[in-house]
């Protein structure tokens, strides 16, 4: 338990051997005694002639050989620290070093300090395993003895109402913002705006026809979003984040005009005609009686799900979101040359 002034004498991948001052005794420090960071590696936390101060663990009067910590050395410094914060509320600094069933464990200035889950993250179903490897700051709310406990989420939710504040004063519909998705449901993702969580509702994740927010976005994704709506009685943001850039019809509009002869894939089959995939989000109907020059009495009889068929654009209702598409015209034409 004594503290002891040395001097490095040598250095190996596993450990570091020292002369301890006004001592006929040899000092060992261990890589594990060196530096609670798993990946750490002697050669680049010492070097000879190096002078460290270290606590005592163990002593062979026999060999003249000590066992030295420098974690422990730095944990009883630290202690100190770590006790005056518990009493004075004083917000402190540390790395996440391993999670458990019950929470994580913070090294504050070589105190191993304990942050229960509930009090490790600001949402109860966010993954507080992530937190290790991380910087974080927190509050020591309790210290006895070798029990010392912490909490993140306090600082935390006091840099979120500050972000809150700062939403709600400058917030505007159309404004684009950096977010962060924090979950998933079945009708949209919550996006975190800066403080705020905003919901993205499905249908504006995509202009495709999806089933579930997870076919477009997953939690911890940064995604670009803008401000559809927003509601500071009830603190409720609605988002959107496809482009209208992005808008299929439009790019039917631009590229794709009436008259245009194309190649692409039946998608589905009923009673009065086939529907034909003209571009991811927008499919067009072929009519039972614009499929054949011939008459067809059953669709599924000349077509079926996958195959691909040469149609004619003939009609778009824009506002109706409805396409006309023709298999008979690209017949009529191709007889036409023949003829010709």
């Amino acid at each position: 338990g004594k503290i002891v002034k040395a001097k490095v004498i040598s250095v190996s991948p596993t450990e570091c051997v020292v002369g301890i001052d006004g001592s006929k005794h040899t000092g060992i420090v261990k890589l594990s005694e060196m530096s609670h960071d798993p990946n750490a590696k002697m050669e680049d936390l010492v070097k000879v002639d190096d002078d460290l101060d270290l606590v005592v663990i163990k002593t062979n009067d026999q060999e003249g050989v000590d066992t030295l910590s420098r974690v422990r050395f730095e944990a009883q410094k630290g202690m100190k620290d770590v006790s005056e914060a518990a009493e004075n509320g004083t917000v402190m600094e540390g790395d996440v070093m391993e999670a458990n069933k019950g929470g994580v464990v913070v090294n504050v200035k070589g105190v191993r300090v304990f942050v229960p889950r509930s009090q490790a993250t600001l949402r109860r179903d966010e993954d507080y395993t992530k937190l290790v490897g991380q910087h974080v700051q927190l509050v020591i709310t309790e210290c006895a003895g070798r029990k010392i406990v912490g909490s993140i989420n306090k600082v935390s939710a006091e840099a979120n109402k500050a972000k809150r504040e700062e939403f709600w004063a400058n917030v505007e519909v159309g404004k684009k913002y950096t977010g962060v998705v924090k979950s998933l449901t079945s009708y949209g993702a919550f996006v975190d705006v800066g403080g705020v969580d905003g919901l993205c509702h499905i249908s504006e994740l995509s202009w495709s026809n999806i089933k579930h927010p997870s076919e477009v976005v997953k939690v911890g994704d940064e995604i670009e979003v803008y401000v559809k709506s927003y509601d500071p009685e009830n603190q409720k943001v609605s988002l959107g984040y496809k482009k209208e850039e992005d808008n299929p019809w439009v790019k039917l509009e631009n590229e794709v005009p009436v008259g245009t002869e194309f190649e692409a894939p039946v998608v589905s089959i009923t009673k009065f005609g086939a529907f034909v995939r003209i571009m991811p989000g927008i499919d067009g109907l072929v009519h039972i009686s614009e499929i054949s020059n011939e008459r067809v009495n059953k669709v599924s009889d000349v077509l079926k799900v996958g195959d691909t068929v040469r149609v004619k654009l003939t009609a778009v209702d824009f506002d109706r979101k409805r396409i006309s598409l023709s298999m008979k015209a690209c017949l009529d034409e191709e007889n036409g040359e023949d003829a010709e």
